[in-house]
């Protein structure tokens, strides 16, 4: 009985360690796997955000040149809103680029540190809360196109400035993950 069990340990011995070695070449294989991709994905993410960074440093003059104008014609009560709209250069935003943030929070967010995870989670808030303003903001100039009052002009204008105060906190919070 002492030669079988001294046969058995014998035999099991290299299958334990051959499943040991398996399990921790695996380990590592994944763990490889893992790293590229998300140094692959922080490589597109950041080539996103800068792309969002600029579109936003980019559109800020042209809001503020709304903002101006309604600024400039809120006593004017002849001059319906689209006329200073159209005078203005029209209503302008960035468009704020999220694609490949949304693929990994659908798939591997667990391989994001957490002070990135935290930041991508505010910048994604922040969109949502910039396409609820932009969707305030149209709603209200379509439904007061043809006004000429003041109080549609200065109401227009602190909902631009609001608008323009979410997109600078984006702005910040894409800041922070690009000097990462």
């Amino acid at each position: 009985m002492k030669n079988n069990f001294k046969e058995f340990i014998k035999d099991i011995i290299p299958v334990l360690l051959g499943v040991l070695i398996a399990l921790w070449v695996n380990n590592w294989n994944q763990e490889r796997k893992d790293k590229t991709y998300i140094d692959n994905f922080y490589s597109s993410l950041k080539k996103e955000l800068k792309d969002t960074n600029k579109q936003i440093t980019e559109k800020s003059p042209y809001q503020q040149k709304l903002v101006d104008t309604l600024e400039a014609y809120s006593n004017n009560e002849t001059i319906p809103l689209l006329k200073v709209i159209e005078k203005a250069g029209g209503v302008n935003g960035p468009l704020i680029k999220l694609n490949y943030w949304n693929a990994l929070s659908n798939s591997k967010i667990e391989l994001i540190e957490y002070d990135k995870l935290s930041i991508l989670a505010d910048i994604e808030e922040g969109n949502e809360l910039l396409k609820y303003k932009r969707n305030k903001l149209l709603d209200f100039i379509y439904s007061n196109l043809t006004e000429t009052g003041k109080k549609e002009k200065v109401l227009l204008k602190i909902m631009m400035l609001e608008l323009m105060s979410t997109q600078k906190e984006v702005q910040k919070d894409i800041q922070k993950i690009l000097n990462k």
